[in-house]
């Protein structure tokens, strides 16, 4: 998913790979700056610039440095502050809004002393205050400065060596993940934003719950009227009144977040621009090992999962005789599921290519995960102490994340769907959780309900999920191709419309098409064999990992799956190479075309690969120019195919000479 702005500013750093320091210094600086540094993220933009080093953008000491002297000027900038304010730092703004901060800076300085500058550097947001601190406590400059320097140089070279590393191997990384990176990625990018949003929510919440009172108190004795119904909600003699203050704040924002992505679905009639687009990069990522982990992750919102935790957690409670808490989760999931149903009948919205029926507008899988564990959090939170209350809802964003990400990645559904399935989830557990915080106060021991439930739904979802896979897939294939060709103006021309090369971003993967077969593939996979061709089966993650086996021999490690647009190969033939360490392949996927008649049709490419050990710990299988050593070996095989007609001439577009067959 690298974008025009990404390659403008890889381009500006290659033209400019002096200037680029002060960006590197500036980002060290404000992460190193006290307070400006909880917002900075640091992680990301320092992995980013060490990937840029192991790709030769930027030369590695060089920044090193920088990076180190950004990070000991903003340190320096934190101590002179510090020792300039002293005790009365904690009264100024904008530091007496993180006491929290500084009191554990403090902690950290006194525990460790010189050392915890050191410290200091490797941890998290106490970074950019413990030098403060330090500047407030009057440490001595000569004891405060070889600290400092020494703590920059060894943060700012272990910071970018992740990315560093990464860089240099692209090419190794690249031939494992390809795509499967960029879905990785995405998907955890996905979770800690979702992580994050959850967490820090719900503690602001928590840090303000006396004032939000405080204010709704005030404004229903400024309108009696419509005041008494919030009252209702607010009463402070209610040790849950603040629970259901931030449930009532939440269901406001989400509801009318709720009703205006209604409102825009219902007004156009038709997917978004960001949906298609969203859509297409997604459907641009599909590769075969992705798609099998994608497939099992998009199960987990599934009846055979959730129904079995429901029902766990239902028989809990009725032989608990929680019957109030019975009755809401019975509500939850009954009328949450007739509503959602309605919805996605009521609504007709077109379904991306690749969905089947039963998808549509609001997803009914995620909303249903939404309430099932959003309900459950809403029962179980209530019960634990203090800051352990938001984990139970950790635990539904991740797993609403994670089933959201799967399906959107399988173009099960738009992402207004997600969305709609999301926010109308979380509206209906709002609505249940403050009517059952208004009428439960008895409090139950949630541990043995928290581990049925969530032990039933893992114990599912592993049952579940690798049975699945197979039917999911075939559910979410891709859609035939729209271009039809009649066979004889293929084999005369009509060839040279179909693409030339793999659609990549990268030149080194953009392998050229020198193949293309019309017919069954059988004949020619049986002539192939007896001349010492064998067809290797689709690697799946088990034999990917073995990679790391290093006992196995070069010959038996397998070749890695490879993709065009999103099909995966349907065939890949392998054959050892004339030299130790080399194999010759062929790999076919089905066309971007079809055939008129019926006669299936396929386009391939023939290469040499090399056995290579990046970094010692892994073996790969990369391909490597051969002059057409491949590509002359496979027309030599298949010239003596019986019934099987050969011709070859040269793309117009690459210029490069594709062998077409035909086979019967």
């Amino acid at each position: 998913m690298t974008s025009a702005w990404f390659d403008s500013i890889v381009a500006w750093i290659s033209a400019h790979p002096v200037a680029a320091g002060g960006l590197i210094f500036l980002v060290a600086f404000c992460d190193a700056l006290a307070v400006v540094g909880i917002v900075v993220p640091a992680l990301p933009l320092l992995f980013a610039i060490g990937a840029l080093v192991g790709l030769g953008h930027v030369d590695g000491p060089y920044a090193i440095v920088c990076a180190a002297l950004g990070a000991f000027t903003g340190d320096a900038l934190s101590y002179w502050i510090g020792h300039r304010w002293g005790p009365h730092m904690r009264e100024h703004w904008p530091f007496r809004r993180y006491p929290q901060l500084l009191d554990r800076g403090e902690g950290l300085f006194r525990r460790h002393g010189s050392k915890g500058i050191v410290i200091a550097r490797f941890v998290g947001a106490v970074r950019p205050f413990v030098p403060a601190t330090a500047g407030m406590l009057r440490m001595p400059l000569k004891r405060y400065v070889p600290a400092s320097l020494f703590a920059a140089f060894a943060w700012a070279a272990c910071f970018l060596a992740p990315g560093w590393i990464f860089g240099a191997s692209y090419d190794a990384v690249a031939a494992v993940a390809d795509r499967l990176a960029l879905v990785l990625g995405a998907m955890l990018v996905v979770l800690a934003l979702v992580w994050a949003t959850v967490l820090y929510t719900y503690r602001w919440f928590a840090n303000h719950a006396n004032s939000l009172l405080a204010r709704a108190l005030k404004w229903t004795h400024a309108h009696p009227h419509l005041g008494r119904y919030a009252a209702a909600l607010i009463d402070p003699n209610r040790p849950e009144s603040a629970s259901l203050a931030i449930l009532a704040v939440c269901l406001l924002a989400i509801g009318w977040a709720w009703f205006a992505l209604l409102a825009t679905v219902l007004m156009r009639g038709e997917p978004l621009g960001l949906d298609r687009n969203i859509y297409e990069a997604m459907f641009a990522l599909r590769n075969p090992l992705a798609d099998r982990l994608m497939a099992g992750l998009a199960a987990i919102g599934d009846a055979n999962v959730l129904v079995p935790a429901f029902a766990i957690a239902l028989l809990w409670l009725l032989w608990r005789r929680r019957w109030i808490a019975a009755a809401h989760w019975l509500a939850a999931l009954g009328f949450g599921l007739a509503l959602t149903a309605w919805l996605g009948a009521s609504i007709d919205m077109p379904r991306p290519p690749t969905a089947p029926d039963g998808f549509g507008f609001p997803s009914i899988a995620v909303t249903m995960t939404t309430i099932s564990f959003g309900f459950f959090a809403v029962l179980i939170a209530r019960e634990l102490p203090g800051r352990q209350r938001v984990w139970p809802y950790l635990v539904t964003g991740v797993v609403v994340a994670l089933l959201s990400f799967a399906r959107l990645y399988l173009g099960a559904h738009w992402l207004s769907d997600l969305v709609g399935g999301l926010l109308f989830g979380v509206v209906w557990l709002l609505v249940l959780g403050i009517a059952y915080r208004r009428h439960v106060a008895r409090s139950f021991w949630m541990r043995p309900l928290a581990w049925c439930f969530y032990g039933v739904f893992v114990i599912a979802a592993l049952w579940h999920a690798p049975r699945s896979v197979d039917t999911t897939l075939a559910r979410f294939a891709s859609p035939p191709a729209a271009t039809v060709l009649e066979e004889t103006q293929w084999w005369r021309h009509a060839w040279a419309s179909l693409p030339a090369q793999r659609n990549e971003r990268d030149a080194s993967r953009r392998w050229p098409l020198d193949v293309q077969v019309a017919g069954s593939l059988q004949p020619l996979q049986q002539h192939l064999r007896a001349q010492g061709w064998q067809a290797q089966p689709q690697a799946n993650w088990t034999a990917t990992l073995g990679l790391l086996d290093d006992d196995k021999a070069p010959w038996q490690q397998p070749v890695l799956p490879a993709t065009l647009d999103a099909e995966a190969e349907t065939l890949l033939l392998r054959r050892p190479g004339h030299a130790p360490g080399q194999t010759e392949v062929l790999r076919l996927w089905r066309a971007p075309a079809r055939l008129a008649d019926g006669t299936p049709l396929w386009v391939g490419t023939t290469q040499t690969l090399h056995y290579t050990q990046p970094f010692g710990v892994f073996g790969l299988w990369q391909p490597r120019e051969d002059g057409g050593a491949a590509h002359a070996a496979v027309r030599a095989a298949l010239a003596t195919v019986p019934g099987v007609q050969v011709s070859e001439a040269r793309h117009p577009q690459s210029g490069v000479a594709v062998l077409l067959v035909r086979s019967r």
